[in-house]
């Protein structure tokens, strides 16, 4: 897939606020002694299973809401959810990647050098979520390797999920590094932190923005109890 017009919204948070919502075998990772939690707008483009070509793949926007965090010494990613415009798409993450997908209406549009994101969650059953702002790029361009937080926030090769039974997945990402650009933006409404079960952070949030890049996710894979990935894979691989 190929993530587009990224916007990362990032908080500051005490550790042990985070690390009340991990699973257990899941650490918080901290930057200078402190947590973080990101509220991540963009489109996906060219979505399709390993092997199709790139003319069928769709485009899927999407807005999630992550943290940082370590197992057995790996950075990692951890989604508290993802919402996402496609009700197939939606089904399938589910079911072939165990992430937490919830159906919303979306909309992206580029708006004379800003990009006006919406969203609002219409899953049947779960907590509402709505957010909407207008972002931008504020500066010149930063290679996330080359900065501490950015690195941090962005350079991370692969994601966890808790499974609805209860087993922890991990999912491996492939992506050249990440270019980050300073931004600013609008934010009008935003209850994706209290449809998590967290209060909005006193501090303010730091931006970034990014073009975006392709980045192909392998196979969800149970980890096992005894600190190593086990388990049979699932079958389906979503690749640029």
């Amino acid at each position: 897939m190929g993530w587009r017009h990224l916007l990362f919204e990032n908080w500051p948070v005490a550790p042990d606020v985070v690390d009340a919502h991990l699973p257990d075998r899941l650490a918080v990772d901290e930057h200078d002694g402190t947590a973080w939690l990101s509220a991540v707008p963009f489109t996906n483009v060219a979505v399709r299973p390993a092997g199709v070509p790139r003319r069928l793949g769709i485009r899927l926007p999407e807005l999630n809401l992550r943290t940082y965090v370590t197992y057995d010494g790996e950075p990692a990613v951890y989604f508290f959810n993802l919402d996402a415009q496609g009700v197939a798409s939606v089904i399938g993450a589910r079911l072939f990647h165990h992430l937490p997908y919830y159906y919303a209406r979306i909309s992206l549009e580029p708006r004379e050098g800003r990009i006006a994101f919406s969203s609002r969650r219409r899953h049947p059953g779960a907590r509402p979520a709505e957010y909407e702002a207008t972002y931008w790029p504020t500066g010149a361009p930063i290679s996330a390797p080359d900065d501490p937080l950015a690195r941090f926030l962005v350079e991370r090769y692969s994601f966890f999920t808790e499974a609805p039974d209860g087993t922890l997945r991990r999912t491996g990402v492939d992506h050249e590094p990440w270019t980050l650009y300073p931004a600013s933006a609008e934010v009008e409404t935003n209850t994706l932190l209290q449809a998590n079960g967290f209060a909005v952070p006193d501090a303010d949030p730091v931006y970034f923005y990014s073009p975006g890049l392709d980045v192909r996710a392998r196979a969800s894979e149970v980890v096992g109890d005894d600190n190593r990935i086990g388990g049979e894979p699932d079958s389906t691989d979503f690749h640029t």
